[in-house]
């Protein structure tokens, strides 16, 4: 038997703060079997939906968020009043159109947007799960997200799209459910998280753990937050998501409200009144703990790792229409590590397309309006509905 709720909890397990939304609870029957060997049962996966699923179920896209992101995707954020992080990409007329496909977006296990993760209470205790939840991985996401699809009568998807850590559920769905997914499009990815990747999340990591707030995980239960050493980790991260170019166009060496500097430690110059301004927004709609728990599920990515360190060997006799989508600036998973997702796709004669789009604006690229983008990833879709023969789709003639 599957529960659901109709409204969502934010972080710090309680009712006092709904979201909108859907929220069901999965593994109540079966539980999900975690990668580090704890089972995980009846637990809360927060959804949303856009578009409308047709008769037999054959138009949904699965959308799979970043790091910070959530499945707030394409609507005003229900805590920040900001648009959806991926409102230039989801609705009618653009290249997830709502009139024909139906966006689904669930927080990531281990999230603080009511899927369970460490602010969520443990049904065991009535305390917060804390440093007592298990350690999860990027295939433990994907699990879940099954279990999600199997309660709401999804046999397969029409596509499974994300980009950065979303890129990586993707290409996790494409090698664990293959028989699921008619196309996957990872974004400004990689198949494995490299060194300096790993480096920057353990400054983010430190930066927490070293926050005299964070009482060694148990902050909630306390009635403390974090708040310093999650806004250093998000500033730290941040400085990854953009280019060189980007930060010199945006900021220079231009001071902040003033005309020279000031001999101290005062934000001078505007660059750092950005940071500071980033990691505060941050801590308003994140959790710390959540943070060390995603970003190590991060770290230990590495998908050629489970099939003998061969890459290929992930996607052999795959049935999967791949497009792979890197950006030149993008220094954070750049265009090399996308490439070697491509050599790994045609080693298997899997159906593949890669395009590099030209952008100046890092990382972050797959978040905004750029119109390359949006054709290529519009065009791939339109023609993978007419292969798949999705109504309404050019030349599927239905």
């Amino acid at each position: 038997m599957v529960r659901s709720e109709t409204t969502a909890r934010a972080f710090g397990g309680s009712d006092n703060f709904p979201l909108p939304g859907h929220r069901v609870l999965i593994g109540t029957e079966a539980p999900l079997r975690l990668d580090c060997g704890i089972e995980l049962g009846d637990f809360p996966v927060a959804y949303q939906t856009y578009g409308r699923m047709n008769r037999d179920r054959s138009n949904v896209i699965l959308v799979c968020h970043a790091l910070t992101g959530d499945q707030f995707a394409a609507e005003v954020h229900p805590v920040t009043g900001k648009a959806g992080w991926w409102q230039t990409m989801i609705g009618p007329g653009k290249p997830l159109d709502t009139r024909r496909y139906c966006i689904l977006c669930a927080n990531v296990l281990g999230g603080c947007m009511g899927s369970t993760g460490p602010s969520e209470i443990n049904p065991e205790t009535g305390e917060p799960w804390g440093l007592s939840f298990p350690v999860i991985t990027i295939a433990d996401m994907v699990r879940a997200q099954a279990m999600l699809l199997d309660h709401l009568g999804i046999t397969r998807l029409f596509a499974v799209i994300g980009g950065s850590m979303g890129g990586m559920q993707v290409l996790e769905w494409a090698s664990l459910y293959p028989e699921r997914v008619f196309a996957a499009v990872p974004i400004a990815t990689a198949a494995h998280h490299s060194a300096q990747n790993i480096a920057f999340h353990e400054v983010g990591r430190q930066a927490i753990l070293a926050d005299p707030d964070w009482c060694g995980g148990d902050y909630l239960r306390h009635g403390k937050t974090p708040h310093r050493g999650l806004a250093v980790a998000r500033m730290a991260a941040h400085i990854t998501y953009l280019s060189e170019h980007k930060l010199t166009e945006k900021f220079g060496r231009q001071l902040q409200d003033r005309e020279a500097v000031t001999y101290g430690f005062d934000a001078d110059f505007q660059i750092e009144s950005y940071l500071r301004h980033q990691g505060i927004s941050f801590v308003e709609r994140f959790d710390a703990n959540s943070y060390l728990y995603i970003t190590r599920a991060m770290d230990y990515f590495d998908i050629a790792a489970k099939h003998g360190g061969i890459l290929a060997n992930a996607f052999r006799e795959t049935p999967v229409r791949f497009c792979v989508i890197s950006f030149t600036s993008d220094w954070l998973y750049p265009t090399s590590e996308n490439r070697t997702i491509v050599r790994a796709l045609n080693a298997v004669a899997a159906n593949v397309s890669f395009a590099e789009i030209v952008s100046n604006s890092g990382h972050d690229a797959f978040l905004l309006d750029e119109p390359e983008f949006i054709r290529v990833l519009g065009g791939f879709l339109n023609g993978a509905a007419a292969h798949c023969g999705l109504a309404g789709a050019p030349g599927s003639g239905r």
